[in-house]
């Protein structure tokens, strides 16, 4: 996010991230009732009952709080992929897994999918050249993850691990971006096996 959300008190005694939350929560219903073109900060404002310079002072401007809106998503599916992937006890399950997981849960995110279907290249903007922040989020996260699998003996302890995981999120990224092509990738099974064959050797070659 431009300005990361805090638990510090403003001089009413509200909080911050009490604050900022509602502001984002409100942008989220704006922007997939309207879109992003469409809404505007006093619209914003108005959802999350504050005054528009409370907004441009917690979160920025339209552009910032599209950002952190993006930003505080792609966060809340990578908590959840990370609670997830303790219930695995193989590397090849935690990735095709967490392959299919992550795929399924982006094609049918509302704001996302509202995002794409209503304003494409805005919403592909946020996912691609502007979307630096997040898509490092993800990496980290998976990082933590698959550290967290190595520590458990499903991995081997790799020196390139970190870049091994960025490769696979790459690969990720792109099947969300463009989901039409001549690899099956409708069902869950057609998901597992793609990763077992193509993605778990990248992340565990000694298997």
């Amino acid at each position: 996010m431009s300005k990361g959300l805090t638990t510090a008190t403003n001089d009413s005694g509200t909080s911050t991230d009490s604050v900022e939350s509602r502001i984002l929560d409100a942008a989220l219903v704006q922007f997939e009732k309207q879109g992003f073109k469409k809404t505007t900060i006093e619209d914003i404002a108005r959802q999350a009952s504050v005054d528009r310079v409370t907004v441009y002072r917690r979160i920025g401007s339209r552009d910032d709080v599209v950002k952190a809106v993006t930003a505080r998503e792609v966060q809340r599916v990578v908590v959840e992929l990370a609670e997830f992937a303790g219930g695995f006890d193989t590397a090849d399950d935690l990735v095709a897994g967490l392959f299919a997981a992550v795929v399924n849960r982006w094609r049918t995110h509302p704001f996302a999918q509202r995002m794409l279907s209503m304003e494409p290249e805005r919403a592909l903007g946020q996912l691609t050249t502007e979307g630096g922040a997040p898509f490092t989020m993800t990496v980290a996260a998976m990082v933590a993850i698959l550290h967290d699998a190595t520590t458990r003996g499903l991995f081997p302890e790799l020196p390139d691990q970190v870049a091994r995981v960025e490769i696979v999120c790459r690969i990720v990224h792109s099947f969300i971006l463009q989901p039409v092509g001549t690899i099956p990738m409708d069902s869950d099974a057609e998901l597992e096996a793609f990763a077992r064959r193509y993605l778990v050797p990248i992340l565990n070659p000694e298997s």
